[in-house]
């Protein structure tokens, strides 16, 4: 059974800042957790988005906030346009916008980078969930505005638009590359979130 993308949220608030704290970084401090964990219940509920399983997403995509990706000052939640390119050059000239710069490696790595968690990166992450769950035009005023804000961080091709509006089976091989089980991924970290 597919499990839609849209809809009230699956889990509770309590228990996804309980998980992401226990296996977060460490520099990521309970403060920080519940913060982003009640932005993503904030927005996802405001949206009708399933946050409880966007928080489950952001913990598969960011190793429960351990990842490079994830960390400050990139907070990317979700791997919005990392693309696994890199390119060599100099801190200071980024060979375009959605580039950050890897001091340990010396080289520049492609992928989106968000000033702050509560007003650029989760409404960039759950306005693209929307984007794939609802087709072109579809949705409500704010969802559709929620959208245009995440879509100008990185574009979505036409065809890919509303490809889970069924649910998250949709995102099976389109959000992550190969990603052939990716829903059931996420369903995993869900199911073990409820219970934690």
């Amino acid at each position: 059974m597919d499990i839609p993308i849209v809809g009230p949220a699956s889990g509770s608030a309590d228990a996804a800042a309980r998980w992401i704290t226990a296996h977060c970084s460490p520099s990521y401090t309970p403060f920080d957790v519940t913060a982003i964990v009640a932005r993503y219940r904030e927005l996802g509920a405001s949206v009708e988005v399933d946050w409880f399983l966007a928080l489950a997403q952001l913990a598969h995509e960011t190793g429960n906030l351990t990842s490079w990706w994830s960390q400050r000052p990139r907070r990317n939640p979700a791997g919005i346009g990392v693309t696994g390119r890199t390119l060599p050059g100099e801190d200071d000239a980024p060979p375009g916008p959605a580039w950050a710069w890897d001091s340990a490696a010396q080289l520049w790595r492609e992928g989106a980078s968000f000033p702050n968690w509560h007003d650029h990166a989760i409404p960039a992450h759950l306005g693209r969930l929307l984007a794939y769950a609802l087709p072109e035009g579809q949705g409500t005023p704010a969802q559709q505005a929620q959208i245009v804000r995440a879509l100008a961080v990185r574009d979505l091709p036409a065809h890919i638009r509303g490809v889970a509006a069924a649910g998250w089976h949709g995102l099976n091989g389109r959000w992550a590359v190969p990603g052939t089980d990716y829903s059931a991924c996420i369903a995993r970290i869900a199911a073990a979130i409820r219970q934690s």
